[in-house]
Order: C-alpha cells, then sequence, then structure tokens
C-alpha cells in the first residue's frame, strides 16, 4: 500500500467528519443567505451578498452557537464518564471502576513503556496536565466559543433594536436577555438529549463492527465492551 493511500485510511475518519463539517458549513452559508434575502426582497430591502452575510453577526451567532454546545457535550460527558456509570453501555466503564483509576491501569509514571507519550513517563505537574487535557482542552473550546457565541448574538440582537428604533444593550446587559438564553438552552437541551439517548440506546441495540457499540452476541448487561 502506497504511503499516500495508507495516511488516507489511517486518517479516514477525521477526514471524512473535516470534509463533510465544510460541506455543511457552506451549505449552511448558502441557504442562510438565501433566506436572508428572501426576507430582505419581501421587507422592500436590498439583497445582501454572500461575503457580507457570512461575516455578519446573524450568520456567526448561528455558527457559534452549535460549536459551543458540541464542546459542552464533550467536556461534561468525557468528565462524567470517569465518575457515572451506565450498567449495559458501551459508552460506560463498568460499575465499580469509577474515578480515575491507579497509575498501573493508566500507563502513567513507572508504568509506561516505551510507546507512551513523553508527558505520561514524566511524572509530576506534566502527567497531571497531560492526564486532564483532553477535558481541559474541550472546556476551554467551550468557553472560547461560548464567549464568541455571546458577542455574536449581541451584536445580531442590537441591530434588531436599532432597526425597531429600541436602546442597543451592553454586553452584560445581553447575557441577561433573554433571547440569549432562549438560544442557549435551544442547543444545551438537545446535546443532552443526544448523549443520554446514545448511553442508554447502546445497552440493548448493536451496531455490527462499529466502536460506538457492543459486539452483536454480547450481553445487554455487559459493560464497556466495543464491537
Amino acid at each position: 500500500m502506497s504511503e499516500r493511500r495508507s495516511f488516507l485510511r489511517d486518517n479516514s475518519l477525521g477526514l471524512v467528519f473535516g470534509g463533510l463539517f465544510l460541506v455543511f458549513l457552506l451549505g449552511q452559508a448558502i441557504s442562510g443567505t438565501a433566506y436572508v434575502n428572501h426576507q430582505q426582497v419581501a421587507d422592500g430591502l436590498e439583497p445582501v451578498s454572500f461575503l457580507d452575510y457570512v461575516t455578519s453577526s446573524s450568520f456567526g451567532v448561528d455558527v457559534m452557537e452549535n460549536w459551543q454546545s458540541e464542546y459542552l457535550q464533550f467536556f461534561l460527558y468525557i468528565f462524567a464518564t470517569v465518575w457515572l456509570v451506565q450498567r449495559g453501555s458501551s459508552e460506560s466503564k463498568e460499575p465499580g471502576k469509577e474515578g480515575r483509576e491507579s497509575d498501573e491501569d493508566q500507563h502513567v509514571g513507572p508504568h509506561a513503556d516505551e510507546h507512551s507519550p513523553t508527558w505520561a513517563r514524566a511524572g509530576g505537574w506534566r502527567t497531571a496536565l497531560f492526564s486532564r487535557s483532553l477535558g481541559l482542552l474541550m472546556g476551554a473550546l467551550f468557553l472560547l466559543t461560548w464567549a464568541a457565541s455571546s458577542v455574536a448574538g449581541w451584536a445580531a440582537f442590537n441591530a434588531e433594536q436599532l432597526a425597531a428604533l429600541e436602546d442597543p444593550v451592553s454586553w452584560v446587559g445581553y447575557l441577561g436577555e433573554a433571547d440569549f438564553w432562549n438560544r442557549t438552552f435551544q442547543n444545551w437541551q438537545s446535546e443532552m438529549l443526544a448523549v443520554g439517548s446514545m448511553a442508554i440506546f447502546a445497552v440493548y441495540l448493536r451496531q455490527r463492527g462499529s466502536p460506538e457499540s457492543k459486539p452483536v452476541g454480547a450481553a445487554h448487561a455487559d459493560t464497556g465492551q466495543t464491537g
């Protein structure tokens, strides 16, 4: 197998979902432009260009409020699954194994091998930080996208306020507006539903060959197995 084909195979999951992300983001931008221009024409206003739309606060808030909810989902799930279990789910550790586990189980410090990441072998603060790096990154990305969502939503809200001949609000004032929390909770509730339902459905349903599922013949009570 050529080096190029090997790279594509070894990274196919990330490449496919990265490509789908770009396709769907472009689709959102195109359909969003069409929707806004339909509203503009209906109101007797000039249509906007594609570039004007994708650099607008309206597009920005629609994108960022979805991104922040996704990163919140992963942040909560990564940390919750350290301590919480769902018996029978491939998405959970086995009951009784809650917690951070031993250094031996996690292959860190003196229990690391030659293939372990450098910081897993280093010990001290570097191993402690690396041991939490995935959750911390997701938390940081959530905070960044949440902040971006709030700023974009604030700009879009004030544009509507001015169009209605009403006073604009400050960023802090916008954080207390129903518009902000309506947008926020719309996304958060859907993410919690998706995660919770996946954890429970994985107890009783199977997808042959998927690591997100138990083996087809695994008992419903078997926990943490992947197919």
